[in-house]
């Protein structure tokens, strides 16, 4: 593979790892704030981090899983960094919201405000997202709109899945 197919592929896979934690944010603070008279904001906080640092290490292990089934070995240590590089860019998906919530931790904020603008980042963040991705297609205008609302309707279903998941 050339070495600009490997950097286009490590970007994809950064790329994926950050909307699958940010999916799992978006989860976290919809379920927080729905209970938000029954939790504090330390709890808040540390519930975000651990599940940001929970969704990383899966995708991590998962690459490693998955290079094991492929090549039928470990990685190389190039390969383990790339796999390292790649899933630590989930964490980035909750530094806004994680300061946020710090924010209400230390009574800056209140924390339902908080976990409020925490979504509207992690919303915001995937039409960012979906948006720049449909504007590097090279279809019509009219097709790219379609297809962006495709992804919004998908988008919309998975968080309806997560909050279904969690009873609410």
């Amino acid at each position: 593979m050339a070495r600009s197919d490997r950097a286009s592929e490590e970007r994809a896979d950064a790329l994926k790892e950050r909307v699958y934690a940010t999916f799992t944010g978006l989860a976290i603070v919809l379920v927080q704030h729905s209970n938000v008279a029954h939790i504090d904001a330390a709890r808040a906080t540390i519930t975000l981090l651990v599940g940001i640092v929970a969704i990383t290490a899966a995708g991590f292990v998962a690459d490693v899983i998955a290079h094991l089934a492929v090549h039928e070995a470990f990685p190389d240590r190039a390969e383990m960094g790339r796999m390292l590089r790649v899933s630590g860019t989930a964490l980035a998906s909750a530094a806004l919201p994680l300061v946020l919530l710090a924010l209400a931790w230390v009574g800056v904020l209140e924390l339902g405000p908080a976990l409020r603008i925490s979504s509207i980042v992690y919303l915001a963040t995937l039409g960012v997202i979906g948006y720049a991705a449909v504007r590097r297609t090279r279809i019509a205008w009219w097709k790219q709109l379609v297809a962006l609302g495709i992804l919004v309707a998908l988008g919309a279903g998975v968080v309806l899945l997560q909050q279904l998941a969690h009873g609410h």
